[in-house]
C-alpha cells in the first residue's frame, strides 16, 4: 500500500535510484504513489564529489531525508549524505515490514475485494496502532482487543486477526518467580492442589500469556510466565502467585512468594 499524499520536510523515506544525472541523481519514492524526488549532486555525499556514480547506482534501494517539498512544482528535495547507518538500518526494516503488512492485508481481505474497501480497512488498522505492520502485530499479541476501538466489522476483525496470528512473529519475553505453599491442615495434599489450580489462573489467564506452574522441591513451585512485554509478564507471576497463596491460606496453610530459587537445583 502507497501513501497518496506528499512526505513531509525531516521525514525519512525510502527510494529507488532511477536516473543520474551529472547534476544529481533522481529517485522514485517506494511509499508514495507516483512521487519521484531529486537529490542534487551536493546532498548525495559529503565533501567534493567528481562522479556521482561512484556513489549511487541505477536501481538501488535508498534511504533519504525530505529536505524541501513544493506541491506546486510537483518537487521533493532529497539529501543521502544526511542519513546515517541507524537511521537507515531503522526504516529499511520499517519499509520490509510494511511489504510483509502489506501481503497480510491481500491474505485477510481476498484478491476480489474493492481498492476503495481495501484502502479503508487498512486505513483503519493504520489510524488505530500508526502502521499496517504494528496493526497486524497488536492483533497477533491483542486479539479483537486490539481492533475494538475501529470501525471494522465483526467479519474483518476476525479476518485480520486470524492472518495476524497465523503470520506474525511477535517478540515475547520470560520471567520467573517461584511460591513456597505449605498446608499442615486436614485439607493436606488436596488444598496444595486447589493453590496450585488457582496459581494456573483457573482459564483466566489473558490470551496472549502462556503461563506454566511446576513442582520444583517441596515446598517450592515456580511460576513461568511468557508474556509480550515484560510489565504484562511481572504483573501476571505476581498475581499467579498471590492466587496461589490466598488459595492456601483459605486452607490455614501458608505461602510465600519469592523471585529466586531455595531448593537444591535440580
Amino acid at each position: 500500500m502507497k501513501y497518496s499524499g506528499w512526505p513531509d520536510p525531516g521525514e525519512l523515506v525510502v527510494g529507488k535510484i532511477d536516473e543520474i544525472e551529472d547534476f544529481g541523481v533522481f529517485v522514485d519514492l517506494e511509499e508514495y504513489e507516483d512521487k519521484r524526488g531529486l537529490i542534487h549532486i551536493s546532498e548525495v555525499a559529503s565533501g567534493w564529489i567528481k562522479n556521482v556514480r561512484d556513489h549511487v547506482r541505477e536501481g538501488q534501494i535508498v534511504v533519504c531525508k525530505v529536505l524541501d517539498v513544493d506541491e506546486g512544482s510537483q518537487q521533493i528535495d532529497l539529501s543521502l549524505k544526511d542519513v546515517n547507518d541507524h537511521q537507515r538500518s531503522e526504516k529499511i526494516q520499517q519499509w520490509k515490514n510494511e511489504q510483509k503488512a502489506d501481503n497480510w492485508m491481500d491474505l485477510a481481505t481476498g484478491e476480489e475485494i474493492e481498492d476503495e474497501e481495501y484502502t479503508a480497512i487498512a486505513n483503519e488498522l493504520i489510524g488505530a496502532h500508526g502502521s499496517l505492520y504494528e496493526g497486524f502485530k497488536q492483533a497477533a499479541i491483542h486479539g479483537h482487543e486490539a481492533l475494538e476501538d475501529t470501525e471494522l466489522t465483526d467479519d474483518e476483525i476476525d479476518a485480520l486477526v486470524e492472518t495476524a496470528r497465523e503470520n506474525v512473529s511477535v517478540p515475547y519475553v520470560n520471567v520467573t518467580g517461584y511460591v513456597d505453599l505449605e498446608n499442615p491442615s486436614a485439607s493436606g495434599v488436596d488444598g496444595i492442589r486447589e493453590a496450585l489450580t488457582a496459581a494456573e489462573g483457573n482459564g483466566e489467564v489473558p490470551e496472549e500469556v502462556d503461563l506454566d506452574v511446576t513442582y520444583v522441591g517441596a515446598p517450592e513451585y515456580r511460576i513461568r510466565v511468557q508474556a509480550p512485554n515484560y510489565k504484562t509478564a511481572e504483573s501476571q507471576l505476581e498475581e499467579s502467585a498471590q492466587r496461589a497463596i490466598a488459595a492456601i491460606e483459605g486452607h490455614g496453610g501458608d505461602g510465600e512468594y519469592h523471585r529466586d530459587r531455595r531448593t537444591d537445583e535440580e
